[in-house]
Parts: C-alpha cells; sequence; structure tokens
C-alpha cells in the first residue's frame, strides 16, 4: 500500500513539471519595440514606429505615419514576423491630414522600449527652427542627424537622410521627440530635386521633413478614444 502511494504521488509530480513545461513551450513569444523599430503592415507595407507608451487608458499604444496604411490594418515586427500579429492600427488618417496613424498594441507580446539603437525617447518637446540640428532613426536607413532648413506649412525640412520604410520613425534634439519622419521632398516650388541619400553620412539629398509630435499629439487628443493623453514610455 505504502509503495502504490508513494508511486502516485512519483506520476503526479512528473504531471505537473510535465504541465508547467508544456506551459513556458506555448507561451505567446514577445517582441521589444520601440522608436525607430520596422513594423509590417497587413503583410505588405513596411514602416518605422515613431514612439510607444501608453494613453490615458492605459492602453499602449505606439505612433507610425497616416500614409503607411489604414485603419484595421493588422501589425507585426519586422524583426520577428514569427511572433503573429502584436497589434492592430486603431486609427489612421492615410495621409491625408497631419499624416499619421494609432497602433494600439498586444500587452501580452509587445515590450515596450525607451530606446532603440542611437536613439532614446524621453519625452517630447516642441520641434526646433532653422539651424538646429536633429536626428532621424528608421528600419532602413537607422540613425542620422542633419540641420533644420525651416518649415513648409505644418511639416519641418531638415537634412537628415530618410529612404523607403524609415516613414514614421521618430525625429530627436537629444532624448526629446520633436516629430514624426514623413520621408523626403523630391520637388519644391515645382523644382525637382529628387537626390536619394547613398549613405547615413552623405549630405548631398533631397531634404527630408517631419511633422511636429506636438502637432500630431494634439489632434489624437481632439479626436480622443485610442491615443488620447499619450505618454511615451
Amino acid at each position: 500500500m505504502l509503495a502504490s502511494r508513494r508511486l502516485a504521488a512519483a506520476i503526479l509530480v512528473l504531471a505537473g513539471i510535465g504541465t508547467l513545461f508544456a506551459g513556458e513551450l506555448q507561451a505567446e513569444p514577445t517582441v521589444a519595440m520601440g522608436g525607430g523599430s520596422g513594423i509590417i503592415l497587413d503583410d505588405e507595407a513596411v514602416c518605422s514606429v515613431t514612439t510607444i507608451g501608453h494613453d490615458g487608458a492605459g492602453r499602449l499604444v505606439g505612433l507610425t505615419a497616416g500614409h503607411c496604411t489604414g485603419a484595421g490594418a493588422l501589425v507585426k515586427a519586422e524583426h520577428q514576423p514569427g511572433a503573429g500579429v502584436i497589434g492592430r492600427v486603431a486609427f489612421s488618417d492615410e495621409g491625408q491630414g497631419l499624416d499619421f496613424a494609432v497602433i494600439e498594441f498586444d500587452t501580452d507580446k509587445v515590450i515596450p522600449l525607451r530606446t532603440v539603437g542611437a536613439t532614446t525617447i524621453a519625452g517630447t518637446a516642441p520641434a526646433p527652427g532653422f539651424g538646429a540640428v536633429v536626428c532621424s532613426n528608421g528600419r532602413t536607413t537607422g540613425s542620422d542627424c542633419g540641420v533644420v532648413w525651416g518649415n513648409l506649412d505644418y511639416n519641418t525640412l531638415n537634412q537628415s537622410c530618410s529612404l523607403p520604410g524609415d516613414s514614421g520613425g521618430p525625429v530627436t534634439v537629444d532624448d526629446r521627440l520633436v516629430g514624426m519622419n514623413q520621408g523626403r521632398f523630391i520637388s519644391i516650388a515645382g523644382i525637382r530635386f529628387d537626390v536619394p541619400c547613398s549613405a547615413p553620412n552623405d549630405p548631398i539629398h533631397s531634404p527630408a521633413y517631419f511633422t511636429s509630435i506636438d502637432l500630431i499629439l494634439g489632434e489624437v487628443n481632439r479626436m480622443g478614444g485610442v491615443g488620447a493623453g499619450f505618454q511615451p514610455i
């Protein structure tokens, strides 16, 4: 009888260990995301995250460029697509307004980062004026810096490198987020100037442009819903 009880106890212990390992094997993979991380939208477009943080309701939220995709698009991590869908685009102006989109991330799958590569985002600040130096970070170019030339409507022209896929990436001054990269100008006042940058350290190229993060967050707050009250982590 004692031997039978010991055998039954051993079986229960082994079953518990097996359940523990099975749970670990079945746990969903997590991915680290932050300003400058690459994302895949609806398995088509590839763009960059501006920043990640929490909105006023505690949701894990990120931003990217509106021309990258429409509302409802499913989001995957470019560097870890095997993790599956990690979020959904809750809103996009599809490039028709300030050119931004709001992403609600899955908190079970995404680990938010303040630092990606050379870019750290510890808060926001107003967009700087002529002569200041800003730095951008995107999934294609990586990190690059350039002088600010001035404003055109609500866009700020600058000489940092911007290539396809960098859209949505952060533009910073030190550790402050000042804008969202939207791309590069190919013509100004009817004069065509389509010179792509060949490398981040090559200054001879068409200027990039970004939209002030203050303008974007102001519009997000005005609309309400997902993203309202957003603060970077």
